[in-house]
């Protein structure tokens, strides 16, 4: 075992509990504190080269636990939450209005994505916004929208097109 691994790893267990505490105050949620705290350990590892030499490494992971903390709240804050239809929408499907613009068995497709390509989806699709634009608005970057938006569409494409996929694998 190197010397970097074995000092990171006498830091972690003799410093562990008091950060978990720490955080524990700090957020009110043991969940969320042990989640937090977990993120901030491993970057202390990913900068153990940095983090050992910083004059209170302690105070140093316990900012990190807390900093995620307010990202993720800032990120939660900046999110469009779109109702979760899942629950109704089996009625829906089964009994599409007459004035229904998506087909019920794109809609049944679409409800099964993650909610964040199903965000990206009708973000890009059904209001034809471009990916800056849908980036910008669900606080995510470019690249990100592009991904999410690949993987709904080959999961749109393989349910409606089962017969392409076929054809591509001969």
């Amino acid at each position: 075992m190197t010397n970097r691994r074995l000092d990171f790893s006498e830091f972690y267990l003799r410093s562990k509990d008091d950060c978990l505490r720490t955080v524990f105050v700090s957020v009110g949620e043991r969940d969320l504190a042990q989640e937090l705290v977990a993120e901030a350990y491993a970057r202390a590892w990913a900068s153990w080269h940095t983090v050992s030499k910083h004059p209170a490494p302690l105070a140093w992971v316990v900012r990190t636990a807390l900093n995620v903390n307010i990202s993720r709240w800032r990120r939660r804050r900046r999110e469009v939450f779109l109702p979760d239809l899942s629950v109704v929408a089996d009625a829906r499907i089964a009994h599409p209005p007459a004035d229904a613009v998506v087909d019920s068995a794109i809609m049944t497709v679409l409800l099964r994505l993650p909610i964040r390509q199903r965000q990206v989806i009708a973000l890009r699709l059904l209001l034809d916004l471009d990916t800056a634009t849908t980036a910008e608005l669900l606080g995510i970057e470019p690249g990100t929208v592009r991904v999410h938006f690949g993987r709904a569409v080959a999961t749109l494409r393989d349910a409606l097109m089962p017969d392409r996929q076929e054809e591509t694998r001969s």
